[in-house]
């Protein structure tokens, strides 16, 4: 099953969904994941639970002291961290497999090193999600879907699990094999907080507005990517790819396929290009 979803409203458009899947049925959303990890972040440090200017060793005693990593760089994927961990045994068809608590910790120990130099240069980590993700739960003492329904979606007046790492089978959409086999990447354990949450098209779109066109949480978390004009974050698993984007007037989109990343992407672009509202006479 290939086909897309898109919904999409702002300025001038009537708020849609139109094309293919179920709006209410639960899929991988990848690294959109790592919104809501920035997004804890924020309204952590509002309330002064944690410093996002603070050395990471601070939060995490495995750490070496004087990294000079913050969790700002961290969520600003300016920490000078590799995507993955160095010298991680490789899976076929599934690079998370061995990403384990022990690979994590001896990240940890070793971060001094896995820099390399790079402190300030931008550098897309998953690693750095996860270690994030193991800061703050760690100053919380809070499991990270907590975090998640505590800090973001509560506050915004939706369900907690209503975005999760574990929805319920019957309600999930997957990408299959020709036997009809699940083609899961293994996004739980210390990656989760990178990219393993799952949500319905529905509740993300909730969720995109509410963080981006209203602000109800405040400014957006640092996770989010600028381009011009634009807000935005995407995600991608084995199969599944999505895209969240609002433009500076408002306008948005939340575009979910079954299908290549980069095709989802130019999609999404196209589509928010073409929902220019027409001109008005004065």
């Amino acid at each position: 099953m290939r086909t897309p979803i898109c919904l999409l409203g702002g300025p001038g458009i009537q708020d849609r969904a139109a094309h293919g899947h179920d709006t209410d049925r639960f899929v991988e959303i990848g690294s959109l994941t790592k919104v809501f990890t920035g997004t804890v972040l924020t309204r952590l440090a509002r309330a002064g639970t944690v410093e996002a200017d603070a050395p990471l060793e601070e939060y995490l005693g495995d750490v070496p002291r004087g990294t000079g990593i913050t969790l700002r760089h961290l969520a600003e994927h300016t920490s000078g961290l590799p995507r993955l961990p160095t010298g991680m045994p490789g899976s076929s068809g599934d690079p998370y497999a061995h990403f384990t608590e022990q690979v994590l910790r001896e990240s940890l120990r070793d971060l001094d090193r896995s820099t390399a130099d790079r402190l300030g240069e931008e550098l897309y980590s998953n690693l750095g999600y996860a270690v994030l993700g193991r800061a703050l739960t760690t100053a919380t003492g809070l499991p990270y879907q907590r975090l998640v329904d505590e800090y973001v979606l509560q506050p915004l007046g939706l369900e907690a699990g209503a975005v999760t790492a574990v929805p319920p089978d019957d309600r999930r959409l997957v990408p299959r094999d020709l036997f009809g086999r699940p083609r899961l990447w293994t996004l739980t354990g210390p990656i989760l907080p990178a990219g393993g949450l799952w949500s319905t098209c529905r509740t993300m779109a909730d969720v995109l507005v509410a963080l981006l066109v209203d602000r109800r949480l405040g400014p957006p978390a640092p996770t989010w990517r600028r381009g011009p004009s634009v807000l935005w974050h995407n995600g991608a698993t084995r199969g599944s790819s999505v895209v969240a984007a609002v433009h500076d007037d408002g306008r948005w989109i939340l575009l979910h396929r079954l299908g290549r990343p980069a095709r989802t992407d130019r999609l999404a672009k196209r589509i928010l290009e073409a929902a220019v509202p027409p001109a008005r006479d004065n």
